[in-house]
This record gives C-alpha cells, sequence and structure tokens, in this order.
C-alpha cells in the first residue's frame, strides 16, 4: 500500500486538527488516569473499602468492558452516517463519561456493601462510556490519513495529549485536593472531578469538531462478524499491538497504582507522588518530540528493541537508588523517556495493523481491529490495577500500622514487575511483521512475511 503523498485524497492536516486529535487523548486519559491513579487510595483510605473487595471490583469491571470492546468495534465498522464512522460515538458520549466521572468520586456513606455497589456500578460505567468514545477515536486515525509518517505526527501529537493529561491528573492531584478540600479528602476529591471532568468535555467537543474521516473504509456495513473476527486473529500485526499493548498497560497499570503506596510507605517520602507518578508516561511530552524521527528511521520494531533494552537496564539500576533520591529520579526520569517511546510506536502500530490486514484479506475494519487493541488495553490496567491491590490485601496492609512484610511487597511490586514485562515486550516486538518505510522510492511500506501469512480461508 502507498504511503506517499498527502493525507488522503490530497488534504493538508492543519495545525488545529493534529493538537485537536493528540488532545482527544486528553479528553479521555484525564479522567481515566486518575481514576487509574488514585482510586485505590480513595476507595481503601478515604472510603475506607477493603482493599481485596477493590481489587476484584478492578478486575471484574474491567474484564467486562473487554467484552464491550469488541462489540463497540464492530459497531464502529457498520456505522455510515453524515458524520462518519467514528465521530458520532465521540460527541454522543461525551457528556456523559464526564459525569460519571465525577459520580466516581461521590461514594455515599451507605456502609461496606452500599458503597461497594456504587463503586462497582460508577466503576463499569465509566469503562462503558470510555470504550464508547476511545475506540471510536483510536479507530479514527487510519480515517483521517493513509500516510505513515502524518501517521507518526498525529500519534506524536497523542502522546503530547497523553502526557498533558498525566501530568495534570497524577502531580496535580493531591496538591488540587489539598486545596479544594482544606483538608476534607472526599470534597477535595470530587471538586477535583468537576474540574477535570469540564476540561475533558472541551477537548472532546473540540476532537469531534476539528477532525474529519477522509480515508473512508471500502467494508460493506453489513459484513458477517464471525468470519471478521477469524480473519483478525489471523492478522499477525494484530497480534503483535495486542500483546504489546496489553504487556504495556500491565505494567502502567501496577506502576500508578502502588506508587503513591511506595512514595509514602517505602521511600518515605510523600513528595515524590507528585514527580514520579507523571514520570511514567508525562515523559511522553518529550518523547513525543523525538519519537516520530527515531521510529520514522530506525522502524517500529528496532526502535522499540532499543528503547525497551535501556529501559530494561534503567529499572535495573533503581533498587540500588532507594538512598539518593535525585539520582534515583534521574534514572527514574531517563527510564520513563525510553519507555514513552513505545507508546507512540503503539499508536502507529494499531493503524498499520488494519493497512496490514487489508493487504492480506482485502477489507478494512477500522473499529475491530482497534476494539482488539483497546480490549488488551483494558485488560491490562485491570490485571496490573487488581494484582497491586491482591497484594495489598496478602500483605494485610493496614494504612496506619505499616508492616515490614507489606512494605517489602509493595519495593518489589514497583520494581520486579516493570522489569519482566518490559522484558516481555521485547520479546513480542521483535515478531512485528511490517518492516521500516523506505525513505528512497515511492515511500511504501514493506509487509516482510506476507507470503507465509495466507490470505486464503
Amino acid at each position: 500500500m502507498t504511503r506517499n503523498g498527502s493525507a488522503g485524497q490530497g488534504a493538508k492536516l492543519s495545525l488545529v486538527e493534529r493538537i485537536s486529535y493528540g488532545f482527544g487523548d486528553f479528553g479521555y486519559s484525564l479522567p481515566y488516569n486518575a481514576v487509574g491513579a488514585f482510586l485505590l487510595y480513595y476507595y481503601t483510605v478515604v472510603a475506607k473499602m477493603p482493599a481485596g473487595a477493590v481489587g476484584t471490583i478492578f478486575l471484574t469491571a474491567r474484564l467486562f468492558d473487554a467484552a464491550v470492546d469488541m462489540g463497540v468495534g464492530i459497531l464502529v465498522d457498520k456505522t455510515r452516517t453524515r458524520w462518519g464512522q467514528a465521530r458520532p460515538y465521540i460527541l454522543f458520549t461525551a457528556l456523559p463519561y464526564s459525569l460519571v466521572f465525577v459520580m466516581i468520586f461521590m461514594v455515599p456513606d451507605w456502609g461496606e456493601y452500599g458503597k461497594l455497589a456504587w463503586a462497582f456500578v460508577t466503576f463499569n460505567l465509566l469503562g462503558i462510556l470510555m470504550s464508547f468514545g476511545s475506540i471510536p477515536y483510536t479507530a479514527m486515525l487510519p480515517m483521517i490519513t493513509p500516510d505513515t509518517d502524518d501517521r507518526l505526527k498525529l500519534s506524536s501529537m497523542r502522546s503530547i495529549g497523553t502526557s498533558v493529561s498525566v501530568i495534570l491528573g497524577t502531580a496535580a492531584t493531591m496538591p488540587l485536593v489539598s486545596l479544594f478540600g482544606g483538608g476534607d479528602e472526599h470534597k477535595g476529591f470530587l471538586y477535583v472531578a468537576l474540574l477535570f471532568s469540564a476540561l475533558s468535555l472541551i477537548a472532546l467537543l473540540s476532537l469531534f469538531r476539528n477532525c474529519r474521516e477522509r480515508h473512508q473504509s471500502t467494508t460493506t456495513a453489513d459484513f458477517p462478524i464471525l468470519p471478521a473476527i477469524r480473519d483478525m486473529l489471523r492478522n499477525q500485526a494484530w497480534w503483535v499491538a495486542f500483546v504489546f499493548t496489553l504487556l504495556y498497560f500491565v505494567r502502567f497499570g501496577a506502576m500508578i497504582s502502588v506508587t503513591a503506596f511506595f512514595a509514602i510507605d517505602v521511600l518515605k517520602k510523600p513528595w515524590m507522588i507528585s514527580v514520579m507518578l507523571p514520570a511514567i508516561s508525562g515523559m511522553l511530552l518529550l518523547s513525543a518530540f523525538i519519537a516520530p524521527p527515531i521510529l520514522s528511521r530506525t522502524g517500529i520494531r528496532s526502535g522499540c528493541v532499543g528503547a525497551l533494552l535501556v529501559s530494561v537496564g534503567l529499572f535495573s539500576l533503581l533498587p540500588w537508588l532507594e538512598s539518593a533520591p535525585l539520582a534515583f529520579l534521574a534514572v527514574y526520569f531517563a527510564a520513563s523517556i525510553t519507555t514513552s517511546l513505545t507508546i507512540t510506536a503503539i499508536f502507529t502500530m494499531i493503524a498499520e495493523a488494519v493497512d496490514f490486514h487489508e493487504k492480506l484479506f482485502g477489507v478494512r475494519y477500522e473499529g475491530l481491529l482497534s476494539a482488539g487493541v483497546s480490549l488488551a488495553t483494558k485488560i491490562g490496567m485491570a490485571v496490573g490495577s487488581a494484582a497491586i491491590a491482591y497484594c495489598l490485601a496478602w500483605a494485610n496492609y493496614v494504612p496506619e500500622a505499616v508492616t515490614e512484610e507489606a512494605r517489602s511487597v509493595i519495593r518489589w511490586s514497583y520494581y520486579g514487575w516493570p522489569i519482566v514485562l518490559l522484558t516481555l515486550q521485547l520479546i513480542c516486538i521483535l515478531f512485528w511483521p511490517i518492516g521500516r518505510t523506505s525513505k528512497s522510492r515511492g515511500e511504501t511500506t514493506e509487509y516482510e512475511e506476507l507470503d507465509c501469512l495466507s490470505a486464503q480461508p
């Protein structure tokens, strides 16, 4: 498939459209990152819910979301409206998504079971609405432009939107809770949720207004579902994108859930929460500028391998630097930059997997394939967040009396899992079947392993 030319039928991407697309991720990620970073803390410490039950809510809710994702992806591929395939979902879920995010931090004093019921319902609703908005949003990328370099630029803008959401949703949350709550964390979290929901709504409405779907799908709206899923499961590029994303978000979910406990109970430096949490993916703001030229030159596979090798080495140094906070943070920032390169790659991999699918089977399923990778995001976050909650429950974690056993579990949850998961990501990306984009003639993508992947049923 040709990758030369402008973005879809001669149209040039404006700066406003690129910014609006990138900050669409800000609209979806700001509430989700705040929830991922602080909901375990809010539920267990502020709302006084048992950690084990909270872990079960996280796991079951996000696994249910994952099942919803596939249905949403199929709906997108079957949708034909004057606004396009993806944009209607973004418009009609923006306000409900913002409102449910606020409701999550309005846990009523209904006793333990009443609180858990409220948490289960509102957390599930947030995930469902996230699916109905973010999957069409992801599916929009190959619809906006067929050009790989333009996709890298849009992915870079999306990385910027993600990084701003992480910085605001993590670094600013606890200071704002203190400012708005005046010592009352219940009130503080609610006011922060109101602020973040308003910002999210503005970003999502801008995404709908300023972005266009130019690269129309050739797939008919009445395509059979089961054969489409079967073909998706035969797409090697999709499988690599799925597993790579899954591993990334297991690590991401675990780290943002455990960071507050790690800073308070292991490092004994609560101020580091507002430094370390943004660095988990806040360094995307920097990597968003350096990732496109690197990945364009090296290709997805080689660029990710190099970034992951460096990341594993840096994370391995961290346990030896706990007594030196400045050195610890310096290495931590460097590791965060290198791991952030891979999320920019993920956004582009999803779009490239759609093209690879068309090359194999002659049809495009932007919604279905994007939903499959979104499923990996949900499962990864579910497993990572729930695993930390279960670890705390297993170690009998009590905020008022933290034992050495609990500190040990927190410490090695923080170090061990990232190293293992980064190594598994490295192995996974070696199977990426799409070669580096040629810059010499015609700028065509090389589908290196197409011969061994038959498009026949």
